[in-house]
Parts: C-alpha cells; structure tokens; sequence
C-alpha cells in the first residue's frame, strides 16, 4: 500500500519541471507547422485516372464521398472495330463534414485516382460548405508530397520497366521509320538525276566520239580548213 498523498505529489512534481521550462509558441498563422510527410489532412482528386468504378463510394463507412457520370460511346480504334461506353466523371465530391479520414477510399481505389494532402486550412463557416467538389479536389492534389525514394537495393518495379520497354520499342520504331524515309528521299533524288539526261549519254554534255585530235582532214569542225 502506497504512503497517502504520493499520488499528488508526484502530480505536483510533474507541475513544477513544466513551470521551469521554457514555453514555446507556435506563431501560426505566420508560421505554417512542418507537418509529418504522411499527414491526413484532405484528399487530392487525380481526376484522369479516375473510371467511375465507384468503389471509394461503396466503400466508405460514412457515405460521404458522391460521385456522378453519364456514358459516353467511342468510335472503333481501327476499321472494323466495335464501338465501345466508357463512364464519364461529371461530378466527384467529399463532405469533409462526414469523413473521418480513414483512408479507405484512398487503399481501395485501383487506379491512383485518390491522395493524401497535408492541406489543412479549410475551415468554413456554414458546415454545409464542406462538401468540396472536385475542382477543389484537383487543387489540393498538387500539395500531395511526391513518395519516398525506393531502396537503391530494391529491384525495379514492373511498371516502370514495362513503360522503358515500351518507350524504347517506340523509339526504335521511329529512328527504323526515319532511315527508311531518308533511304527512300535518297533513291527519288537519285532517280531524278538519272531521268533529267543532263549527264546520259543524249544530253547536252555527251561527246559525239569524235576528239579533235582525231580530225585529219585539218578543219575545224565546222568545214572550214585551217
């Protein structure tokens, strides 16, 4: 059993080290905090890798996330080709009165549609101004800090590694499909040279065979004697 009143002195203790210290004030708003790179402040809108699949919306445990589309038809990619829908982002937004910052929209979604943003300062008036649309959204996607730096041991991801095959092989198809075009400039102007008769044997420069040294009747070419 404890002496009577250690309780509250230990608690007066820890008062006294607090008034010996020195306070320190955060001066905000003229000073912003430096905030931990993975804060939760608000969620960024990537909106072009966005296909309406509709799980963040499905998936979040307040129902606050609304999104909207219509359907779209796009014309076949070659002659022949099927006419294919594809769903059409007319609205996307997050009532920040709601959401509890969880993050599961942002694991969920597939295609990296959806980030964390160490944006804070979005405070209103009204709650109902909450609800941010996504134009917003898009804003607060370039103050989404880039990711860490993979382990220079780590081996190269999948994707990045697809993307340089790809670029290369294009690259590679565009310098085979100049060197031909070249090759084919080169044989036209070469053909053009060859058709003018300029160097053949009817055209203007040709010789008739004859060298005046040869000439033993002693004209001159033109029937006169010399």
């Amino acid at each position: 059993m404890g002496i009577p009143g250690s309780g509250l002195a230990k608690g007066l203790a820890v008062t006294l080290r607090t008034m010996t210290r020195k306070s320190h004030t955060a001066q905000y708003p003229d000073v912003q905090p430096e905030l931990p790179p993975r804060t939760r402040g608000v969620i960024g809108l990537f909106e072009e890798n966005c296909t309406v699949c509709m799980l963040c919306a499905r998936e979040c445990p307040d129902w606050c996330i609304y999104i909207d589309s219509h359907k779209e038809t796009v014309p076949p990619a070659a002659p022949g080709g099927r006419e294919r829908s594809r769903n059409v982002l007319d609205r996307f937004a997050i009532d920040f009165a709601l959401c509890m910052y969880c993050g599961i929209c942002i694991e969920v979604c597939p295609f990296d549609a959806l980030f964390w943003s160490p944006e804070f300062e979005y405070a209103e008036e009204d709650i109902r101004d909450l609800t941010h649309e996504r134009d917003k959204l898009r804003d607060w996607m370039w103050t989404v800090p880039a990711p860490p730096a993979l382990d220079p041991r780590a081996e190269e991801p999948k994707e990045i590694g697809a993307a340089r095959k790809a670029a290369d092989k294009l690259a590679a198809a565009e310098a085979t499909a100049a060197a031909e075009a070249a090759q084919a400039e080169a044989e036209r102007a070469s053909d053009a040279d060859a058709g003018d008769g300029t160097n053949g044997p009817n055209g203007p420069n040709a010789s008739d065979g004859t060298d005046a040294s040869d000439r033993t009747d002693g004209s001159d070419g033109n029937g006169a004697a010399t």
